[in-house]
């Protein structure tokens, strides 16, 4: 069963960091990127909260690996990943992790990015600068990951696999 867990756990990684690739638009002065915040979703309604945030931590290290992300990938999406896990963990509702991830990511996220983006990236800025591409990001992504769970979880293979 745990090698089961691990290979969705995969997939979920390379579907995120493919999406990643192929799926954004543009958020402000930034760039949104939902394809990480709904495998965020799913990954907390299917999988719970450790395995999203391991999920998310993984994919922000690929995409920082390869060029296809920034530093602003590990607070974004592992915080997001982690109130989705813990809201639907708590609540057993699909629409209650969509609001974990835009709490997770589009507020508290964006807050703690302003002195990580100081720290590591050597960057400043004001508090609130991240706040509206991050809210426009998870926003998009969490409806969108919802909608998959959903019919996800209405799927007989879904509870085969996991």
């Amino acid at each position: 069963m745990h090698t089961r867990k691990l290979i969705v756990m995969t997939m979920f990684v390379a579907i995120a960091v493919a999406g990643s690739t192929f799926v954004s638009f543009p958020a402000g002065i930034a760039r949104a990127f939902p394809v990480q915040h709904a495998i965020n979703v799913i990954a907390a309604i299917l999988l719970g909260p450790t395995a999203a945030v391991i999920i998310a931590f993984v994919t922000g290290l690929v995409r920082i690996l390869t060029g296809t992300g920034s530093l602003l990938a590990f607070p974004g999406g592992m915080i997001g990943a982690l109130l989705a896990g813990l809201f639907y963990k708590q609540y057993g509702k699909a629409r209650y992790a969509a609001i974990g991830e835009m709490i997770g990511t589009g507020i508290l996220a964006s807050l703690v990015a302003v002195p990580y983006a100081k720290i590591l990236m050597g960057t400043t800025v004001a508090t609130f600068f991240f706040v509206p591409p991050f809210i426009v990001s998870s926003v998009s992504g969490a409806m969108l990951g919802v909608l998959l769970a959903v019919r996800l979880e209405r799927t007989r293979i879904v509870s085969k696999i996991i």
